[in-house]
């Protein structure tokens, strides 16, 4: 019978943090792992757990997609390697989908970590996807396979694409924030700093707005395609 929920993890040399993301997950829920070509344990941590192993090129978005076509649930959910679900994370993603106008959605962010600040930049995270109706890829995005598609997916390019793909998404309806958590490392702002972290994350996006492509912000960021 066809799981009625998908979990999409794309991957990259995650061995180090996907036993404990793919060990946390219940038994019955489709786990897809894209992964983009990792030369760890990843591929192998993935088959331990029965989950389904999709290999691609590298790139979020293109590993996204195609973990999206090999999946079978009617919802998908697209989760973090590094990145935790809440208990009753199914039901709360039904319960979302389910609201007037809603078409997607996504959960609030606590990230983990031992940096101060980080509380801080959760709250600025949660706000902003409340009240603009923009969450980002660590809060694990949801929404219908069926729109999913229709919208075209994840645009392949090397970053913003969970951005591009939530602009898509509310042209169709809501996107609605989750009263529960998932919990993020904080691993990016830990090993680069609080400030300088913030600052390019808010340089990128306003380059984007600004017409840059993914390409170049990608450069800024340090992701490669």
């Amino acid at each position: 019978m066809k799981s009625s929920l998908s979990i999409i993890i794309p991957t990259l040399n995650e061995g180090g943090r996907l036993a404990a993301t793919l060990g946390a997950l219940p038994e019955g829920v489709e786990v897809v792992v894209a992964d983009g070509g990792s030369r760890d344990a990843t591929q192998a941590i993935a088959r331990e757990h029965n989950a389904l192993l999709v290999i691609s090129g590298p790139g979020r978005a293109r590993q996204m997609n195609n973990g999206a076509r090999a999946a079978g649930g009617e919802m998908l959910l697209f989760l973090h390697a590094d990145t935790l679900l809440p208990e009753d994370f199914q039901g709360e993603v039904e319960d979302c989908l389910g609201r007037d106008g809603a078409v997607a959605g996504a959960f609030r962010l606590q990230l983990v970590g031992e940096k101060k600040g980080l509380g801080l930049i959760a709250w600025g995270a949660n706000l902003r996807s409340r009240i603009l109706q923009r969450p980002y890829g660590d809060q694990a995005l949801f929404m219908g396979r069926k729109v999913f598609f229709e919208v075209g997916g994840f645009p392949d390019v090397a970053l913003m694409e969970d951005y591009m793909l939530v602009s898509a998404l509310r042209q169709r309806g809501g996107v609605v924030l989750s009263e529960k958590s998932v919990q993020s490392s904080g691993r990016r702002w830990q090993s680069q700093g609080l400030i300088r972290t913030t600052l390019v994350n808010q340089l990128v996006v306003g380059g984007f707005l600004l017409g840059l492509s993914p390409d170049f912000l990608a450069q800024i960021y340090g992701v490669r395609k």
